[in-house]
């Protein structure tokens, strides 16, 4: 009996219930596990014994009060099994009032000894009290805090120790929408996908981003469900209270533009099978259609095939307001945000953030009036007329700029120019197509020939980035028109802020390159600032993103302001896979324990991390006083943001909702590795 008890702990290590626990909670596999053998006592043996489990605080609320449940004539098994209703603890006091102070005094006897909420459990045996076990309670993000915030209150810690008693992740609890409990017990999970961004959705099935905003503008809740999504699809996806994808891992479109929008997301479900015609996708056996009603947990990645019911977040302001002041204390690392739009900077900013490290400009081209007018820019064939079509998407980008520095109210805001390649502006469906080329008064054959000439086998390793403005330096000329008198405008209005625009080329891998499209910007800039009559300083930095640019960041320094580190691409190009595909053979890498975590979700340290590392060292030897972030999704990852403060890194940029996570995550780093 005691080698099979044995055997079944040791097994219970390595079943893919355990591997997927220790993947979520970041425990490494060649930790192992023990097995503790004691002997046993009976709570089963009549009237004056029984078993319960108790915490010294209420782990939902946090509350100061013995919070747990017991039953009499009982084993652990049946307490934790639900088969019999068990009696909450108080009562204990009425049916053995010596057993019950005994116990209370040793629940507080333990909390004062290990300084945090215990959970404990225990066995009466014919009236003699016997403590099984007692260990630090699991909490809800609520009560973490309040605990946290309590235990200081009462002398038993203090601040830093508090701010290192909350798991940062813990905190997306409290800044997105949750299911109610109770329409969550009876719910049936119909499939399950990558839990891509935080929060519950409940919604009607649309297959469009037109059908997604016209549902919208009725005044329906929709889940966009798509195969995956891609940047034209992002005003669907605004509107919706979910997405829910068939392909994609964690930093595929979907997931990074949902995260950025505080929007709930499940990606990567291989299971569905959708079919845009006929409006409906299959999951389970089962048909759900247009209008169907679908819920998704974008925690957990699980997807329900009916209506549940979700209850706002609420932060708690006091208690967390308290702790966030305390991490802002102690940390070295400032935080910013990714923010696309004056909306989501305003949202960053409410959160804390202390900048945007990374505006993505294609985000604004996909409206209305922009798209039009950046589809006429890509089927021009000579300068003149690119400038022309150029020249009426510039007001708009202008426009989103000054709202963007009017958000952040003086802070540093660096801008990424154009990256994604320019077939993602064009269309791919024939009635699409032809409906594209009349209004543009084009020939669909002529059309055709463009959207073929920019057919690309690899297009993520293709004509993007800065080598769109090596190939069209018309397009920097424009984007740094609009940054400029963007931040002339702003300052105008705001005399005690300091603009100083920063400006970053992507995908930068040769000093070259980035020489070429920095002139093409200090001409244009410097012209700007002088026909303004204004004193304004501007950067202009990089993207390290490419291995090449890691290994000769020393030479890249030499014309780069700044470095942003976009850990996404840097990830997948070092790896060697693409963030969209790898979901599909991750899962056999971690059952054959060749991976224990996915690198786009945790920053791969010995890698990757050693290119980071590496180029900071080298970007310092050049250029000292060189400042350095971070902006992939790893940002806003607390191990990736510890190992960040580690390696020297100014700021971590993160998408809003991930902003306290990251203040919470670099005060733990600090106070664990203090900075010299």
């Amino acid at each position: 009996q005691l080698m099979e008890a044995v055997k079944a702990v040791f097994r219970s290590w390595d079943n893919p219930r355990a591997n997927v626990y220790r993947r979520m909670n970041e425990i490494p596999y060649d930790w192992g596990t023990a097995v503790n053998v004691q002997s046993m006592v009976f709570g089963n043996s009549g009237d004056n014994s029984g078993t319960g489990v108790a915490f010294t605080r209420n782990p939902a609320t946090g509350e100061k009060a013995l919070f747990g449940e017991y039953l009499i004539n009982a084993q652990g098994e049946d307490v934790v099994a639900g088969v019999r209703t068990p009696s909450p603890i108080s009562k204990l006091h009425e049916e053995m009032p010596a057993v019950y102070e005994q116990f209370a005094d040793i629940a507080n006897r333990l909390e004062q000894h290990y300084k945090d909420m215990q959970d404990m459990e225990f066995t009466i045996e014919n009236g003699k009290l016997y403590m099984l076990q007692t260990r630090n309670g699991k909490r809800t993000a609520t009560a973490a805090i309040k605990v946290a915030v309590d235990l200081v209150d009462e002398g038993m810690i203090d601040e830093k120790e508090a701010v290192c008693r909350v798991d940062p992740k813990q905190l997306d609890a409290l800044l997105h929408p949750t299911f109610d409990p109770e329409a969550l017990k009876k719910a049936q999970v119909i499939g399950k996908g990558l839990a891509a961004s935080p929060g519950a959705a409940c919604g009607r099935v649309v297959f469009t981003a037109e059908d997604s905003k016209e549902w919208h503008d009725r005044g329906e809740k929709v889940i966009l469900v798509r195969l995956e999504t891609s940047p034209e699809d992002i005003e669907g996806m605004q509107v919706s209270q979910g997405i829910l994808t068939v392909r994609g891992g964690m930093t595929s479109h979907a997931a990074v533009v949902a995260r950025g929008m505080g929007t709930c997301c499940v990606s990567g479900c291989g299971d569905i099978v959708v079919d845009y015609e006929g409006k409906k996708f299959t999951l389970a056996g089962k048909e759900y259609h247009e209008g169907d009603w679908i819920s998704l947990d974008g925690s957990t990645g699980n997807i329900y095939g009916e209506a549940i019911a979700t209850v706002p977040a609420d932060p708690g302001s006091g208690y967390f307001g308290r702790l966030m002041g305390w991490a802002d204390k102690y940390r070295q690392l400032k935080v910013y945000t990714n923010a696309d739009n004056p909306r989501d900077a305003a949202q960053g900013y409410a959160f804390g953030a202390q900048g945007i490290g990374l505006c993505r400009t294609e985000h604004m081209f996909f409206e209305g009036e922009r798209i039009k007018a950046i589809r006429e820019m890509i089927v021009s064939d000579n300068v003149a007329d690119r400038e022309k079509a150029l020249a009426k998407i510039m007001p708009y980008q202008q426009g989103d700029f000054e709202g963007i520095y009017e958000a952040m109210q003086g802070h540093p805001v660096v801008i990424r120019f154009l990256d994604p390649p320019l077939h993602e502006f064009l269309p791919t469906k024939e009635e699409d197509i032809v409906e594209i080329a009349n209004e543009m008064g084009l020939s669909v054959e002529k059309l055709h020939n463009v959207i073929d000439s920019l057919h690309e086998f690899n297009p993520m390793m293709g004509h993007r980035g800065c080598r769109l403005a090596v190939a069209y330096p018309e397009i920097a000329a424009m984007q740094t028109t609009a940054v400029i008198n963007a931040a002339i405008n702003v300052q105008k209005k705001h005399p005690d802020w300091t603009m100083v625009p920063e400006i970053m080329i992507p995908l930068v891998g040769e000093v070259k390159e980035l020489k070429y499209v920095k002139d093409v910007v200090v001409k244009t800039a410097d012209a700007i600032i002088a026909a303004a009559g204004i004193d304004m300083k501007y950067e202009v930095g990089t993207m390290i993103e490419i291995p090449r640019a890691a290994l000769t960041a020393d030479e890249i320094a030499k014309e780069a302001q700044f470095f942003s580190f976009g850990t996404n691409d840097l990830t997948q190009m070092t790896f060697g896979f693409s963030r969209d595909d790898a979901g599909k053979f991750l899962n056999y890498y971690y059952e054959n324990k060749i991976y224990e975590s996915d690198p786009f979700a945790h920053l791969d340290q010995k890698g990757v991390g050693k290119l980071v590392a590496m180029a900071v060292q080298l970007g310092h030897q050049t250029r000292p006083d060189i400042h350095m972030g971070i902006c992939g999704e790893h940002g806003g990852d607390p191990t990736s943001v510890e190992f960040c403060h580690k390696v020297g890194l100014d700021y971590v940029s993160c998408s809003p909702f991930r902003v306290p996570i990251a203040r919470l995550a670099a005060a733990q780093a600090a106070i664990k590795n203090p900075r010299k």
